[in-house]
C-alpha cells in the first residue's frame, strides 16, 4: 500500500486512509487538527488516538518534521531558520514580527518553495547554487508549522498571521505544490491563515501568473520587476529572456482584470539603476496598471558586485515615481545583519570562524 506525507494531506486524504485501514472517520479530523493546527512533530504527541490506531496510521502516513540546524536572531527581532529536510537537503526561511498599536500584531513567515533556484537573478544569493529540487507541499507548509511550534514554547498563544512565498526558489515553477500548501494553510481546522494574508512572489512566469488568477483570485501577487526595459531586465532577471516585458505586462493586466486586485511590483535598486531615466521608464511601463511599486535597496550579497544606492538617490527615485502618478513605498528592511533580507537566503551555515559548510 502507498505511504503519504502526513503534512501534505487534506482531511479528505486522511478520511480515505482511515477508510482503507478500517478506522473510524472522525480519526481523520483528529489527526488533521493535531498536525495542521497544533503543529505536532511526533506521533507520540497525539494523545486522543489510541496506540494501535496510531501504529496503523503511521504505517501509511509519514510525519517528517524539519530538522532545525540553526536559528539566528537579528537585532530587529527577525529570526532566520536553517532547516535540514529528510533527504539531507538544506533550506532557509524567515520569521518577521511587526508590532501594531491599532490592530493585532503581525507575524509573517517568508517560506522557501525550492531547494536552490534555477532563475539566477543577479542580486540573489539563492540562485548562485542552482536548483536542487522542488519542495513538497508538506515541506513548504512544514516551515510554518515548525516555526509555530518552536515559538509556542515561548508564547503558547503564538499564531502566524501572514505568509509570503519569497524565500528560496521560484514559487510558480513549483505551482501545484505551492497551491496545495496555500490551501492547507487556509483550512479553518488548521492554521486558518486568510488567503488575502498570503502573497506569492514571481520573477515573471507568465503562464502561471494567468493560471494563478484563475485558480486562486484571493492570494496576493508580487512581481519581481526590477527594470523597465528588456536589455536591463535580461541582465538582472534571466527569466525575462523567456518571458520579456511585453508578455509579462500583458499577463499582469489579465491578472488584475480577473482578480480586481493590485499587483506589487518589486524593484531592487542598485547604485547604477537608481536614476531618473529608470524611474521615468518605470512610470511609462506601469501607467494605467493596477499596482504598487515596492522599492528594495539591494542587499549585500558577496559575489554579485552590486552596490546599494545612497539615501538621496532613493528619495529622488521614489519622488520621480510619485510625480508620475505611481503608488510607491520602500520595503522595511528586516534581518540584514543575519543575511535574512531579500535575496540573501542560501543553503549554508558557518561554524566558528571556519569556512561555510553545508552548501552542496
Amino acid at each position: 500500500m502507498d505511504t503519504y506525507d502526513l503534512r501534505s494531506c487534506t482531511e479528505e486524504d486522511l478520511r480515505q486512509v482511515c477508510q482503507e485501514l478500517g478506522l473510524k472517520r472522525f480519526r481523520a479530523l483528529q489527526l488533521f487538527q493535531w498536525v495542521q493546527q497544533k503543529a505536532v512533530r511526533s506521533w507520540s504527541e497525539i494523545s486522543n488516538i489510541g496506540k494501535e490506531d496510531r501504529l496503523a496510521l503511521s504505517s501509511r502516513l509519514q510525519l517528517q518534521p524539519l530538522e532545525r540546524v540553526k536559528e539566528q536572531r537579528s537585532v530587529d527581532g527577525t529570526r532566520k531558520y536553517l532547516f535540514r529536510l529528510a533527504d539531507g537537503e538544506l533550506i532557509e526561511c524567515v520569521l518577521m514580527d511587526y508590532a501594531r498599536e491599532q490592530s493585532r500584531d503581525r507575524h509573517t513567515v517568508c517560506v522557501s518553495t525550492q531547494v536552490g533556484c534555477a532563475v539566477g537573478c543577479a542580486f540573489c544569493a539563492t540562485g548562485m547554487e542552482g536548483l536542487r529540487r522542488n519542495l513538497t507541499a508538506g515541506e513548504i507548509l512544514g516551515q510554518v508549522l515548525d516555526i509555530t511550534r518552536f515559538i509556542r514554547q515561548e508564547d503558547p498563544d503564538f499564531q502566524v498571521t501572514n505568509v509570503v512565498f519569497m524565500g528560496m526558489g521560484e514559487p510558480l515553477l513549483n505551482y501545484e505544490q505551492v497551491l496545495r500548501a496555500i490551501s492547507l494553510m487556509n483550512q479553518e481546522r488548521g492554521l486558518n491563515i486568510g488567503m488575502r494574508r498570503m502573497t506569492v512572489s514571481t520573477s515573471g512566469v507568465v503562464p502561471q501568473i494567468i493560471q494563478l488568477a484563475r485558480d486562486n483570485s484571493q492570494v496576493g501577487l508580487a512581481v519581481s520587476l526590477h527594470a523597465a526595459d528588456d536589455e536591463t531586465r535580461n541582465r538582472l532577471v534571466p527569466m525575462n529572456r523567456r518571458y520579456p516585458l511585453a508578455q509579462l505586462m500583458e499577463a499582469c493586466r489579465e491578472y488584475t482584470t480577473i482578480t480586481r486586485r493590485r499587483i506589487t511590483f518589486e524593484v531592487a535598486l542598485t547604485a547604477d539603476n537608481a536614476n531618473r531615466e529608470q524611474a521615468e521608464a518605470l512610470v511609462r511601463l506601469l501607467k494605467g496598471q493596477l499596482g504598487h511599486v515596492n522599492l528594495i535597496p539591494v542587499n549585500p550579497v558577496a559575489g554579485t558586485g552590486l552596490e546599494r544606492p545612497d539615501l538621496e538617490k532613493l528619495k529622488r527615485f521614489a519622488h520621480s515615481l510619485e510625480a508620475g502618478g505611481i503608488s510607491v513605498s520602500w520595503r522595511e528592511e528586516r534581518g540584514t545583519d543575519i543575511n535574512a533580507a531579500c535575496g540573501q537566503l542560501r543553503r549554508q551555515w558557518r561554524v566558528g570562524n571556519n569556512e561555510s559548510i553545508g552548501t552542496i
